[in-house]
């Protein structure tokens, strides 16, 4: 399982010039399903993102001379903030490009094993806590618009 993580200040989803979900603060997740992939490993991935620290600390109060320090980096998560996810099905995230010049998808499981798997990981982030989860809408050409927030973007396997 793949999932491509960016922290947004906001983001949102269309199909067919029609917005189905949209998020302030929060992660733009782009999960891809492969072949063999498991509900362990969703889980991991869930549990993961939920506790993720990735945003800094509120700064203190101003010091004697009015300066007034910055927080600490990535000392809070996604649970601590009450951020938002928007999860997006990516197959994509399952190709390979390293022969010939037309990637190969072969390792993205196939929709009615990825479907469920995508569905239960939409569960399970809110059952991790992340109150406010949206979601693309699975198998559509959809259109994401973000706004990368530091920029922050990281891939993560299991």
């Amino acid at each position: 399982m793949r999932l491509l993580l960016q922290k947004v200040s906001q983001a949102s989803v269309s199909v067919d010039d029609q917005e189905v979900a949209s998020i302030g603060s929060g992660y733009v997740l782009f999960l891809g399903v492969m072949e063999g992939d498991t509900e362990g490993q969703a889980e991991w991935l869930a549990q993961k993102v939920a506790k993720l620290r990735l945003w800094e600390s509120p700064g203190g109060p101003p010091d004697p001379h009015g300066i007034v320090r910055a927080g600490k980096i990535n000392d809070r998560s996604l649970l601590d903030l009450g951020g938002s996810a928007l999860v997006v099905s990516q197959f994509t995230l399952a190709g390979n490009a390293e022969q010939g010049n037309r990637p190969d998808y072969t390792a993205a499981a196939r929709p009615e094993v990825a479907k469920p798997l995508y569905e239960r990981f939409i569960a399970l982030l809110r059952s991790a806590g992340v109150q406010n989860v949206s979601h693309g809408s699975f198998g559509a050409m959809m259109q994401v618009s973000l706004v990368n927030d530091g920029p922050v973007t990281l891939m993560m396997e299991r």
